[in-house]
């Protein structure tokens, strides 16, 4: 009797289970998802999906405010980070077969304006420090391992990346500096200032190391008011002058051998051959924009940027989203406009 009751419950359980896996599969095979937050006072996260409809809206739970800076919303462990700069916090979404859901608001010890998840941590950059958060599988401590003062501090600091067995930071004051980590990936320790940047024109802010991108060892690194990408290696600069005729790349991305940079003055994105030590320049545009675009991000066949237009009344966004070909060459498959000032955006996988 045993073994029949077994049978039958085995019965009645897979007759539950094929439904529930087919609507998982129909719910995956949306994504994936391309995210970005609305940055108001009543912050938001805006999910899309890679046509440009929009899927879902989620409150943060905290208050926008942040200019200025890459990486405000960053997708890694099966999870997205959004910062709160107003309200001194990052929530965190999990990303699961029904779309994403608020998991956590992470308290920070500064305003935050970039974060960017490693092997195990949650790194999160504020204006004079950068500290970080260890992640148990889905879960982000609420309270810092570990805190850095950046070396100016001046709350120009643009954006954190992640390296091997560092964290790398852009201060628009003319600093690329980096933090070695410890064993367990807590951030440990003064900032290792890249010597090398160009020399500023004009004044020490000039030239203005804004966006950055990294992959394994390698952050690269734009120069944004002379035009240029930097390659850092190993706390220095190892390769740059791959000089872009367009204005002011101040934001990058990186998907396969192709490098974009989102070029703020001239309201255009740039693609770049990347390999070895090598920074070449593909094409010079490979999109437009209707607005100055602030942040960009890539995976999963697309490339998707955020912009603004300058002077807008009221304040309006556009999420540009495009479709990438082994070339490299991009198609537009959405322009959205979005009310307000909208801060950082990632591409994020169904199912990490």
């Amino acid at each position: 009797m045993k073994l029949s009751i077994i049978s039958m419950k085995g019965v009645r359980l897979a007759g539950v289970l094929v439904p529930l896996l087919a609507t998982a599969a129909t719910v995956r095979a949306a994504g994936p998802y391309v995210v970005t937050a609305s940055n108001a006072t009543a912050n938001q996260l805006l999910v899309y999906s890679a046509s440009g409809h929009l899927l879902q809206t989620l409150p943060t739970k905290g208050t926008g405010g942040a200019t200025g800076n890459a990486g405000g919303v960053q997708a890694g462990h099966g999870l997205v980070a959004v910062v709160n700069f107003g309200s001194k916090s990052v929530s965190i979404f999990e990303v699961g077969i029904n779309g994403l859901a608020l998991s956590q608001v992470v308290p920070t010890v500064a305003n935050p304006v970039s974060v960017a998840f490693g092997d195990d941590h949650l790194y999160i950059l504020g204006g004079q420090q950068v500290e970080s958060h260890a992640i148990f599988g889905n879960f982000v401590s609420t309270g810092p391992d570990g805190i850095s003062n950046l070396s100016v501090g001046d709350g120009s600091a643009a954006q954190v990346g992640f390296l091997s067995n560092q964290i790398v930071v852009t201060e628009k004051s003319n600093v690329i500096e980096t933090f070695n980590l410890l064993p367990n990936g807590a951030v440990k320790g003064n900032a290792t200032v890249v010597p090398g940047v160009p020399p500023a024109v004009g004044s020490p802010s000039a030239n203005e190391p804004f966006g950055l991108v990294t992959r394994g060892n390698n952050a690269y690194v734009t120069i944004a008011h002379l035009n240029e990408l930097a390659l850092v290696r190993n706390d220095a600069i190892i390769s740059s002058g791959s000089t872009n005729p367009e204005n002011a790349p101040c934001w990058a991305t990186l998907t396969g051998p192709f490098l974009y940079t989102s070029n703020t003055a001239s309201m255009n994105l740039s693609r770049f051959a990347v390999y070895g030590q090598h920074i070449i320049l593909d094409q010079a545009i490979a999109a437009t924009f209707t607005g100055n675009p602030t942040d960009n991000a890539s995976g999963e066949g697309l490339v998707a940027a955020i912009d603004g237009v300058a002077g807008s009344k009221p304040a309006t966004s556009h999420l540009s989203i495009f479709s990438r070909d082994e070339d490299g060459n991009l198609t537009p498959s959405a322009v959205i406009p979005i009310p307000g000032t909208i801060n950082g955006v990632a591409v994020v996988p169904s199912q990490f």
